[in-house]
């Protein structure tokens, strides 16, 4: 079984192909994820109108908002689990494996109970115009419904990315991306039923999705082996999961936040503003492709190399992602500035097609030629979470993605009542972001971080003794 783990570890063989074969799964599982999100889009606005589409396509906001604390906590627990992997520590790894099971159990009900109450809430607060709230209402709904279904498939997904499987991750989401595009044409083509099926075609291929990832982890002969007894929460292992997961979980939920304010205002500018932002957010999607994956990627490498304390192989690793995820982007971002009338096109038919393809395109043209520097500031953020300094991207992402977009929005918009200074929000925090991530790399001892940290908890026990002498 170790033996098996050292194949899968990323702390041996050349750092390109180890980099490349570990995010190219990530990457094609994003693809297909962004995929059948565009396929509810096109689908709900072929067949239900642009009123339906305005509800389903700016649902990623508030989605995120919700689920965005839990899974960003859960990404704490990856960090831990590549730790320990790559120190070939496999009685802690199983532990913080089987904690965060216990954690996505719990989570998924509370966003359950919190989505479906707090849905109409929201949707009235970010000034939801009246002809589209009904559809808003009945789509996250349903949504919410399969929340425990979405937590424990990131969480599942999450600890086989942290033990080097991508692959498995894969399969299981072209197998239920197909699976939500068949019940979407069966639901809605078919049957004619409302835009809460689309929600409900997502929600049964989410739960498919977990369900295969759960079992894999449940029948594998590995060191990571999942026992249905031991889903619990252990004893000191949350609270090493919090210590790195929570920073990202805070950070989510407040740059969602700022989001929703961002969604709100668009709101303002009526359903063929939603409509076109909703659309454009489906085609930016496929810019995140390659940032998600070497991001996610470097969080993985990052951290099972510096556990097994290979610090110039991580160091060498974070140059190469964050090269090729900059370069991978701002490609996709040129080729989306071309082609931005004909890929908002896809998504909208009928009165006011014409208008949500402008501003849809005009967003595109705004935004697109700027992902280089979101890819690095992810990459930057995916580094240092993997060394254990989860609280630096927080307070980055937070003061310029956050406090400074809704400044900046609320300032703009004011004195200049124009959709088009909320779509520049983006790439100006984007490169406020970049400036202070960069320097911040140049400038620390980030390899260093976990020894820095193990030396300071192991010193603390010690005072204490101390003391009580």
């Amino acid at each position: 079984m170790q033996a098996e783990a050292a194949k899968r570890a990323l702390t041996e063989g050349p750092i390109r192909r180890s980099l490349i074969f570990f995010a190219l799964p990530i990457f094609l599982s994003n693809l297909f994820q962004q995929l059948y999100n565009s396929a509810d889009s096109i689908i709900v606005g072929a067949f239900l109108g642009k009123e339906a589409l305005a509800a389903v396509s700016s649902s990623g906001n508030l989605i995120f908002l919700l689920v965005g604390f839990f899974n960003g906590t859960a990404v704490g627990a990856g960090v831990v689990i590549a730790k320990y992997f790559g120190a070939k520590q496999y009685d802690d790894m199983r532990k913080a494996i089987h904690t965060d099971l216990a954690f996505g159990i719990a989570a998924g009900i509370i966003l359950t109970v919190l989505g479906v109450a707090m849905t109409p809430v929201i949707l009235r607060w970010m000034g939801t115009p009246e002809n589209v709230l009904p559809n808003s209402i009945e789509y996250f709904r349903v949504y919410f419904y399969g929340a425990s279904a979405v937590v424990l498939y990131n969480i599942s997904v999450g600890i086989l990315q942290a033990v080097g499987d991508s692959r498995h991750p894969l399969y299981y989401l072209i197998f239920s991306a197909l699976l939500n595009v068949v019940l979407d044409l069966l639901f809605i083509g078919v049957f004619k039923m409302g835009v809460g099926s689309a929600a409900a075609a997502t929600a049964i291929s989410q739960a498919v999705s977990a369900i295969l990832c759960i079992a894999q982890l449940l029948r594998t002969k590995e060191v990571y082996k999942v026992s249905v007894r031991q889903i619990r929460f252990h004893k000191g292992m949350l609270g090493r999961i919090l210590r790195f997961g929570l920073p990202s979980g805070v950070q989510n939920s407040v740059i969602a936040i700022a989001n929703v304010v961002v969604q709100s205002n668009i709101n303002a500018f009526g359903d063929n503003a939603m409509a076109a932002c909703g659309s454009y957010s489906r085609i930016e999607g496929f810019a995140f492709l390659p940032i998600t994956c070497f991001s996610m990627a470097l969080t993985t490498f990052i951290g099972q190399n510096l556990g097994a304390k290979k610090f110039d192989r991580a160091k060498a690793g974070a140059k190469f992602g964050i090269f090729c995820s900059v370069i991978m982007a701002e490609m996709i971002g040129v080729l989306i500035w071309i082609l931005a009338p004909y890929c908002i096109d896809l998504f909208i038919e009928g009165d006011g097609a014409e208008e949500v393809i402008a501003l849809g395109t005009r967003q595109c043209r705004t935004e697109a030629l700027f992902y280089c520097l979101l890819a690095f500031s992810h990459c930057i953020a995916g580094i240092c979470r993997g060394a254990g300094k989860a609280n630096i991207p927080m307070f980055i992402m937070l003061a310029c993605w956050c406090l400074v977009r809704i400044v900046y929005i609320s300032v703009a918009v004011h004195f200049i009542p124009s959709i088009g200074v909320i779509f520049w929000a983006y790439p100006i925090t984007w490169g406020l972001s970049s400036v202070i991530f960069l320097f911040y790399y140049l400038r620390s001892d980030w390899v260093h971080a976990f020894e820095r940290k193990a030396a300071k908890e192991q010193n603390e026990p010690e005072s204490e003794c101390a003391a009580s002498e």
